[in-house]
């Protein structure tokens, strides 16, 4: 037990590297807030805490860091996320016209942004087809299908 007490740094350097080697693969700041612990865990042992004292203050400034600065630093990541949205996201909501008589079950309409998309008529709309030329708006992508209404119902 002499032993531990002694070198008590090194477990606290190989946690620290541990704490921090994760961190880098997870990207999230919990493995980051334990190794700030675990530093102010060695800090103390250099000033001569006693070993069970020096566990104490590395999980309790653990979980003070994880509990107030945490979440900061996520929202503070998060801050500069680009808000736009993409791929089929971007297409809920899009409008265009049908090519080809859309029905419950199949179809064709052309997208504002020029893609030509495989179509159906939404179960809950009032149209059970649509014909050509008709102005229709995306309600959502499900697989490879554009589930359509028509414009004017979304204009109400």
């Amino acid at each position: 037990m002499d032993w531990v007490v002694e070198y008590s740094w090194i477990i606290w350097l190989v946690l620290i590297l541990l704490f921090v080697t994760i961190e880098m693969l997870s990207l999230e700041f919990t493995f980051l807030m334990l190794a700030i612990g675990s530093a102010i865990g060695l800090l103390s042992g250099l000033l001569g805490v006693p070993l069970w004292a020096q566990f104490l203050i590395a999980a309790a400034s653990s979980v003070l860091l994880l509990l107030l600065v945490r979440p900061s630093l996520l929202r503070l990541l998060r801050k500069g996320a680009d808000p736009a949205k993409s791929n089929v996201d971007a297409l809920v909501g899009a409008t265009g016209r049908v090519v080809q008589t859309v029905s419950g079950h199949g179809g064709q309409v052309k997208l504002t942004n020029g893609e030509l998309w495989t179509a159906s008529v939404a179960p809950d709309s009032t149209a059970t087809s649509l014909e050509p030329g008709t102005q229709v708006q995306v309600l959502a992508i499900r697989g490879a299908t554009a589930v359509v209404i028509p414009a004017e119902r979304n204009a109400s």
